[in-house]
């Protein structure tokens, strides 16, 4: 017989953990005991929850799989402070996070996938394409274990770290509500950006949701002649489809969208550039963040000049557009997306 998958109890929602415990025999009382346990105190085991009886404990530990991340490498930036984790997962596979202080408060970016299938020319996330999806709890509990290992609370998320969010749909709006739920972290859904590559049709289904996120769509080029030698997306969704859906996610959100745009040398930074942008989200109630590019080594990018991303922003600016320069955090500590699990697994 075919041993049944157990659910994974931290990524139930406390009306379906009352179910759960219903079916168990136990006090509806319990559920909520246990989501306090895991999404208040953030209990890295059942061992932790003192006021669980141990029959109980034995119950759910044969039933329900516990998400808790493993440490494998921390690196501290010396210039900010910026973290970088590498998480192990229960399989063997490993996540990256960053947590970021900011005077506005402490940020984490979580990963959504191990690995990626989006296949973008400048990220490392990609190189080794897609492993699989993280669960909704392994998508939480990169932001439980930084929230203990730093003793500081989190008040800002962004889902920009390795993965496609919108690729992993079904999880990420599970790992939303989750984070968002006022019996957990209860983190503001103002204050969770979700970035995506422009998966057209699932940013439908995500404006419908009208959630008070921020959708960060990486846009890195005006033209789709140019974005599809940067991003392999653009070759099934064309710019005459992503703005009209840009447009669409604020007339039902009422959130205005960020545009993601690295700047590489040569490629995508010149004037002409700038107002072929400018002319292409003219009229929408958008953010430009101009990004210089990460220097991955397996690609051939390079960062453009401080003197041409001024001049972007400058021109952007001039021309009506909401633009500023992404600080650089976490240069000297492998910063980006995927280059510190790419550079520890080829170890």
């Amino acid at each position: 017989m075919e041993t049944m998958e157990k659910k994974e109890i931290k990524s139930l929602t406390l009306a379906e953990l009352k179910a759960e415990m219903e079916q168990l025999g136990e006090k509806p009382f319990r559920a909520a005991q246990l989501y306090e346990w895991m999404h208040r105190k953030l209990s890295r085991g059942y061992g932790e929850m003192s006021n669980i009886p141990a029959a109980m404990k034995a119950k759910c530990g044969e039933r329900y799989e516990y998400t808790a991340l493993k440490t494998v490498t921390v690196q501290k930036s010396a210039v900010d402070g910026t973290k970088k984790y590498l998480f192990a997962l229960s399989d063997g596979n490993m996540v990256e996070s960053v947590w970021m202080r900011y005077k506005h408060g402490n940020s984490v970016c979580v990963s959504s996938q191990v690995g990626c299938r989006m296949g973008c020319r400048f990220c490392a996330s990609t190189l080794d394409g897609l492993v699989r999806n993280l669960t909704p709890a392994e998508m939480l509990d990169q932001i439980y274990a930084i929230a203990l290992e730093t003793g500081e609370r989190v008040s800002n998320v962004v889902v920009m770290g390795s993965g496609e969010p919108l690729d992993n749909y079904e999880n990420l709006l599970r790992f939303l509500a989750l984070l968002t739920d006022e019996n957990g972290l209860h983190i503001s859904q103002r204050n969770v950006t979700v970035s995506t590559c422009g998966i057209v049709p699932k940013m439908r289904s995500l404006a419908q949701e009208k959630l008070q996120i921020t959708l960060a769509l990486s846009l890195h080029a005006a033209t789709d002649e140019k974005r599809r030698e940067l991003m392999p997306i653009a070759n099934q969704y064309s710019l005459e489809e992503l703005i009209p859906c840009c447009a669409y996610y604020f007339e039902q959100t009422g959130r205005r969208i960020t545009f993601e745009y690295s700047l590489v040398r040569h490629v995508n930074d010149s004037a002409e550039d700038a107002k072929t942008l400018a002319a292409l989200i003219r009229g929408l109630n958008c953010h430009v963040n101009l990004i210089p590019v990460n220097p991955v080594k397996e690609r051939v990018f390079v960062q453009s000049e401080r003197q041409s991303v001024e001049a972007f922003a400058a021109l952007l600016q001039k021309k009506g557009i909401n633009a500023t320069i992404r600080r650089e955090m976490g240069r000297d500590i492998d910063g980006a997306c995927g280059q510190l699990r790419r550079r520890f697994l080829e170890d």
